[in-house]
């Protein structure tokens, strides 16, 4: 059976009136990459810190890998790697001396051993004698990627692993968090939707401090698209009479035309319409260029969410503005 390595029960943290996040409940198994997204004061840092044992809950339960975050602090900072935001660095200090430094914190055995495996996981053994301080934005992140990877954790805990990076260190970095996820749980904050749909084996979806989502980014496409999606570019821009065609197709529920020849499909599910829409392409007199399935991504997602959950809000203000009349059969009291 697969060890719950995180496990988040009824999480909830105040800041005086502010509720920063509300009764949280989640978990993560060894060997999963979670990802953990939502907009800016959604409440994935405070959940990061509490998990990570920098801040304690106000009400509701956190453990790793068994350990309550807590009482058993101690416990759970010797088995969680954390990279915040903002890394914490040192900048008059050399790269290796910082690394060997932070093992000693840790009682990492064989600590100089151990500090240059985890500039060579980070491809940064060539700057090992560079002072931080000298360090670009984007090498000062594998920096702090290196000292959250070097005792070893069974839990790690990314915020925002990969901003300021260039576009080949992002591809180096995301690598190596796939890697490090086979044997070790992961927990990835990331505003960069394509990364979390390309690296995450589940996510969450958080908003106003509270879970609105969580699934594989494969099931969220099923549950929210409602049906097949199928990009069509045709030749020269599509004509009313292609759209017509295509509309009074059995199984289509939606045909709306974009730019460049672009015509988007949305098919019943389980539905196969692609063959009757090649014949009513040709039939029409266009040239089909390209008809291939489309899911939703990860960013349409979020904000079909995050759109839905201000919508509801806006509707439950209204309703509450205006409460309903008392029935005519009902006294009501004088003033």
């Amino acid at each position: 059976m697969t060890q719950t390595m995180i496990a988040v029960q009824g999480l909830t943290k105040t800041y005086g009136p502010r509720v920063a996040i509300d009764h949280l409940n989640f978990g993560a198994k060894k060997g999963e990459i979670l990802g953990f997204l939502g907009p800016n004061g959604a409440g994935k840092t405070t959940t990061m810190r509490i998990l990570t044992g920098y801040m304690p809950p106000t009400t509701g339960t956190a453990r790793i890998a068994g350990f309550h975050v807590v009482d058993d602090s101690l416990e759970v900072r010797q088995r969680v790697g954390y990279l915040p935001e903002t890394v914490p660095l040192y900048n008059d200090m050399s790269v290796i001396d910082y690394l060997i430094y932070m093992g000693q914190l840790r009682r990492v055995p064989k600590v100089e051993d151990r500090a240059w495996e985890a500039l060579e996981q980070v491809g940064m053994e060539d700057r090992a004698d560079s002072f931080i301080g000298a360090l670009s934005k984007g090498m000062r992140q594998r920096v702090g990627l290196a000292q959250a990877i070097l005792h070893r954790p069974e839990v790690l805990i990314l915020d925002e692993p990969t901003i300021g990076l260039d576009p080949t260190q992002v591809v180096e970095v995301r690598s190596l968090i796939q890697e490090i996820g086979k044997e070790h749980t992961v927990l990835l904050s990331t505003h960069i939707l394509a990364e979390a749909q390309q690296l995450c084996d589940r996510v969450l979806i958080i908003n106003k401090g509270r879970i609105i989502a969580e699934d594989t980014p494969e099931n969220l496409q099923l549950r929210l698209q409602g049906g097949t999606r199928i990009l069509v570019t045709v030749q020269g821009a599509p004509q009313e009479s292609l759209l017509k065609r295509l509309r009074a197709l059995d199984g289509i529920r939606l045909v709306t035309a974009g730019a460049d020849g672009r015509v988007e499909i949305v098919a019943e599910e389980g539905r196969e319409v692609r063959p009757q829409i090649a014949r009513a392409v040709l039939e029409s007199g266009h040239s089909l260029l390209e008809m291939r399935r489309a899911a939703m991504s990860l960013e349409e997602i979020f904000l079909q969410l995050i759109g839905g959950e201000t919508e509801a809000e806006a509707a439950a203000g209204t309703a509450a503005e205006a409460p309903p009349e008392p029935a005519e059969d009902t006294p009501t009291e004088e003033a």
